[in-house]
């Protein structure tokens, strides 16, 4: 039975399907009454955090009674330095969702016009639709994001913003530095490019394009999330023109980065060996996961992630009969939400013991699915 809709909501509002865009491994546990063996389905980093930012969260703690610095000063000039740029060009927020979720708040109002892919990471169309803005999608090109079908799309309906991920989620696809430089320059007048770099970390030498901090085409988001290991951190950051990024303090949640959250990315950000550790254990990880895949007839995709997309070979209820298999085996993965790429699962690199984990159960998850044809 539907719930009924509180008669004092917006119309917007009532109008809104009550979405929940990734399910958390929590919800799925609590379901199934016992804890994942591995949890390889949220692209977090199995390898954790740099000792020294689990040491700024412990000594941090004495003073979390504090409220944490609005201007997350410290963090923002620690981010200015390492980019080698102005700090007037970074805005801090709890992790990229809400960066984009102001940023929209900011831009789009009732019926403008936003351009995205497919397929493409759903929480940033949560945020349109919240604000009454029109979506546009156009489709992926294989298993990449299609920069010119996104320009062209933009020019056609008047677009005031273009979402693409480089590198890609959930396919784990990227386009080289020179891709994206076209696509900036191709930008509308009036349009704003968001450049999610959320993996950037995890990417080839030669997928983050320069761009110019005071470039008033597009703003780049980037995170703690992945390679740095502070997911549960909620720590983010966007780079752009300076006028743009004050105006986020008209909008955001200004006591709404952490305390230790700060501390801890300072201290992450400081510690690039730990950061070519993970790098090295992902790639190596990444490879030990597509010869899991071809070792059962599967395909996996080239990634430039912390995760590997793997094409099951067939089609998207195919894929989601492997998924829930291996859930029952105890192995928390996902899988894309649209034709065609729902045909694949994707599985997050991590410890060897979950990578093993997810090796042995993998044969009976897909013994499984064919059994249900």
């Amino acid at each position: 039975m539907a719930h009924p809709t509180d008669p004092r909501l917006t119309p917007l509002a009532q109008s809104l399907p009550a979405t929940v865009p990734f399910v958390g491994p929590e919800t799925q546990e609590r379901t199934r009454g016992k804890p994942f063996a591995a949890r390889l389905g949220a692209n977090e980093s199995g390898f954790g955090p740099s000792p020294r930012a689990i040491a700024a969260l412990q000594s941090s703690a004495a003073d979390i009674w504090q409220y944490p610095d609005p201007e997350a000063y410290d963090l923002r000039q620690a981010l200015a330095a390492h980019h080698d740029i102005d700090a007037a060009h970074i805005m801090v927020g709890e992790g990229i969702d809400t960066l984009l979720g102001n940023l929209v708040r900011l831009i789009i109002t009732s019926g403008d016009a936003v351009v995205t892919s497919a397929g493409a990471y759903p929480t940033f169309n949560y945020h349109v639709t919240g604000f009454g803005g029109v979506l546009h999608s156009v489709p992926y090109a294989g298993n990449h994001e299609d920069p010119d079908r996104l320009i062209a799309k933009a020019k056609e309906v008047g677009a005031k913003l273009i979402y693409i991920a480089n590198p890609d989620n959930p396919m784990g696809s990227h386009h080289d530095a020179a891709t994206l430089q076209r696509m900036i320059s191709a930008v509308p007048d009036g349009c704003l490019l968001v450049l999610d770099e959320a993996y950037i970390d995890l990417a080839p030498d030669g997928t983050a394009p320069y761009v110019a901090p005071h470039d008033d085409r597009v703003i780049r988001m980037r995170t703690f999330s992945k390679a740095y290991g502070l997911a549960g951190a909620r720590t983010g950051y966007a780079i752009g023109p300076a006028p743009l990024i004050a105006a986020f303090d008209r909008v955001r949640n200004h006591f709404g980065m952490n305390r230790s959250s700060q501390a801890a990315a300072i201290a992450a950000l400081a510690d690039q060996d730990w950061l070519a550790q993970v790098q090295g254990k992902v790639a190596a990880c990444r490879d030990s996961l597509a010869a899991i895949a071809r070792g059962n007839g599967l395909t996996p995709l080239p990634s430039a992630t912390n995760f590997v997309t793997i094409d099951c070979g067939q089609d998207g209820t195919f894929a989601r009969r492997v998924l829930v298999a291996l859930g029952d085996a105890g192995i928390f993965v996902r899988m894309p939400f649209v034709a065609p790429h729902d045909r694949c699962i994707r599985v997050s690199c991590g410890p060897d013991a979950e990578i093993a984990a997810f090796a042995a159960a993998l044969p009976q998850a897909l013994a499984s699915a064919r059994s249900q044809e």
